[in-house]
């Protein structure tokens, strides 16, 4: 990876039953991995299989010593820390976004600061942006840093076809540009401020 590179998880917020997420997640992850200036992972939150019920990350009352974090969190710690960046992709489920994404990002606190988040929705005629809305909300609480730009889909199952290729790509191909150039920038500017000064918080 050049000193330009950015690393980018793109990470799938359901984990329902026949979901959708993987098709807008495979299209923005071959959209960035174009790019010279990104290299990419997917985290499919549905093979990870993080605990659905908190753990108490605090002390052990029993002893001096920290409880310990469940495996399956542990397996996922280091691919969100090697991460510079990370576009969620989420449906939209009752005007927000899925229980599964929730759990995920409050299973982690360090993996997430001072890192940029991007944002592909998918679902009827708002696109999914009502559950993006929410989550611009989260992540600051995480001392990470929201882009902009997003891409929606809204009435997503007249835009792909049956292999998952949408039927306009130009359509979303410019949307995906911008929102992909603001997070290298992010992802590069923070990723020095970093290795300059730890961050404060």
């Amino acid at each position: 990876m050049s000193p330009q590179s950015v690393r980018v998880a793109v990470v799938i917020g359901s984990i329902r039953t026949g979901r959708f997420g993987p098709t807008p997640a495979n299209w923005i992850a071959a959209e960035a991995a174009r790019r010279d200036d990104m290299e990419v992972d997917v985290i499919d939150l549905a093979k990870v299989w993080l605990p659905d019920v908190l753990g108490d990350r605090g002390p052990d009352p029993d002893t001096t010593d920290v409880a310990p974090a469940p495996q399956a969190v542990l397996d996922l710690a280091p691919w969100l820390a090697a991460a510079d960046a990370f576009i969620i992709v989420t449906p939209e489920y009752n005007h927000s976004y899925p229980a599964s994404l929730k759990n995920a990002i409050d299973w982690y606190v360090d993996e997430w600061k001072a890192k940029p988040v991007a944002f592909v929705s998918y679902g009827g005629i708002a696109g999914g942006m009502r559950a993006v809305a929410h989550l611009r909300e989260v992540f600051p609480a995480l001392h990470a840093v929201t882009v902009r730009d997003a891409v929606a889909f809204p009435d997503y199952w007249e835009l792909f076809d049956d292999e998952g290729r949408l039927k306009d790509p130009q359509r979303c191909e410019a949307a995906a540009r911008t929102m992909l150039d603001q997070l290298a920038w992010w992802g590069r500017t923070l990723r020095t401020a970093r290795e300059e000064s730890p961050y404060p918080g």
